[in-house]
């Protein structure tokens, strides 16, 4: 998990280098982002069900030898096409590689151990948001840019090596049927969604192409379910993804809450390093130092977290989760251009404890209702939610940061060609002012951005107040010993299923 956090943080450090080494276009870079979230996306239903038909532990170590070539295969890479294709194929390796971790959390681990299990694996899905700009700033200071992605080969070998050793083979039962169609919708859905959600990141909402891509991803998704729940009607056939996973209100708005605790959190993880890097002057290396407290925050709530839900059982510890994580990005919404690490510092210690506290219990409570038949798929839901939760909260945050920031700057007489840099974000004002030696805009532009993280943050706490009030209305009360260890409404869900 850790590998798969690394490649996509130390990308965003490594891209100055890529567009030179690679001769790449505005174009080609936005691709060695985009490729990789939109296989990422696209595989994970998939993978899923060839973890359930031909064994967990194969298509795990497959996907980590995979990832393993693919990172290599970026590293000396020559053209753009080359890097792009290979981060295509790094894209269904990640794929695998998430889905099949998670599914094998109901595997190896029995009920009273599996909660704490989920709370090393949260912590391993965000400690690498500071590590990426460290280690990727070390290296690119001290080495050749290719080691950003080589340094992912040893670490997937190591970790082949281990499933291989360790890791018990599991798979369904009653093998899956290899389901074409159903693979082929919901790839394209997700595909549809996912590239939609990025076009508005770039483009902004009224981009016409997006819409038509997101409208048609979840008309696509929509058949998908359709499709799947007829063939779940016909005797003797098996669908990809069965719908009576979702009869268990417990897995629906389990999945549905960790939707939210993505949306929520992908502001500071989005915003923050803008600010530390144009507001603060810090380097990508600061800004990954600067991350910690949030990373430690998620440590100390995600890890204990069974305990929590051990003493007040799962519903009311998901809700004090989302209850802390929005005052802590309230808090971070007083932010002003003179607050000082200190303050930064606490509050996003505070909101990444109750991102920790929310995201291991619900996660809990999801593979709490997967029978172990279905993990793979079951797991694969999850998480195909969480990474559309995260371009969809970049492009909505990035849309709210833009305005609010453009609607606060005071622009001197300035040729149109500035005054568009200007306009265009923080880094370009900071460009503009600097060429210009004009201190005041300078200041107007720090000032701006800062008002567009206020602004920001007080959205990011508003989908926090959202997931409060859905898991206090929709989350099923779990009995406390149940929510400690994992075993909910699951026997439902195994007859049913």
């Amino acid at each position: 998990m850790l590998a798969v956090g690394l490649d996509g943080t130390i990308l965003s450090v490594a891209l100055p280098q890529l567009a030179h080494a690679l001769q790449s276009t505005e174009t080609d870079l936005q691709w060695f982002s985009s490729s990789y979230l939109l296989f990422l996306a696209a595989s994970m239903l998939p993978v899923g069900l060839l973890g359930d038909r031909y064994g967990r532990k194969k298509v795990l170590i497959g996907a980590l030898v995979l990832f393993a070539a693919s990172s290599g295969a970026c590293a000396y890479a020559h053209h753009p096409w080359q890097f792009i294709v290979a981060r295509c194929v790094l894209g269904v390796a990640g794929a695998g590689i998430i889905v099949m971790a998670l599914s094998a959390l109901t595997v190896l681990f029995t009920a009273e151990e599996r909660p704490k299990a989920v709370g090393v694996w949260s912590a391993a899905n965000f400690l690498a948001l500071p590590l990426g700009p460290l280690v990727g700033g070390w290296l690119l200071t001290h080495a050749w840019w290719g080691w950003v992605f080589l340094i992912n080969v040893p670490i997937a070998l190591l970790g082949a090596a281990v499933v291989l050793t360790l890791v018990p083979e599991s798979r369904a039962e009653a093998r899956p049927q290899l389901d074409l169609i159903g693979a082929g919708l919901s790839t394209l859905g997700l595909v549809g969604v996912t590239f939609g959600l990025i076009k508005v990141g770039e483009r902004g909402w009224g981009d016409a192409l997006a819409w038509a891509l997101m409208c048609g991803g979840l008309i696509l998704l929509i058949a998908f379910y359709q499709y799947e729940s007829r063939v779940s009607a016909r005797p003797g056939r098996r669908p990809m993804l069965d719908p009576a996973l979702f009869r268990a209100k417990s897995y629906t708005w389990g999945v549905i809450l960790i939707g939210f605790v993505a949306l929520s959190n992908i502001g500071v993880i989005f915003i923050m390093p803008q600010y530390f890097q144009a507001v603060r002057d810090t380097d990508a290396m600061g800004s990954g130092l600067r991350l910690l407290p949030l990373i430690g925050g998620l440590v100390v709530g995600a890890v204990p977290a069974d305990r929590f839900a051990r003493l007040l059982g799962a519903k009311i510890t998901v809700a004090a989760g989302f209850a802390v994580m929005a005052g802590g990005l309230f808090l971070g919404a007083t932010t002003g251009s003179s607050s000082g690490d200190g303050f930064s510092g606490a509050w996003m210690a505070l909101s990444g404890f109750g991102m920790g506290l929310s995201m291991a219990t619900a996660t809990s409570v999801v593979l709490s209702q997967v029978p172990e038949e279905r993990s793979g798929v079951g797991a694969a839901v999850l998480q195909a939610v969480n990474k559309v939760g995260a371009p969809f909260g970049s492009a909505i945050l990035g849309s709210v940061l833009l305005t609010a920031y453009q609607s606060h700057l005071t622009l001197p007489s300035l040729p149109p060609a500035a005054v568009h840099a200007t306009r265009s974000g923080v880094f370009g004002g900071i460009s503009v002012a600097r060429e210009t030696g004009s201190s005041s805009l300078l200041a107007s532009v720090r000032d701006s951005f800062v008002h567009g993280l206020d602004v920001s943050l007080v959205v990011s706490s508003g989908f926090a107040l959202a997931g409060l009030v859905c898991t206090l209305l929709f989350l099923p009360e779990v009995p406390r010993q149940a929510a400690a260890t994992g075993s909910g409404e699951s026997h439902d869900v195994v007859s049913v299923g």
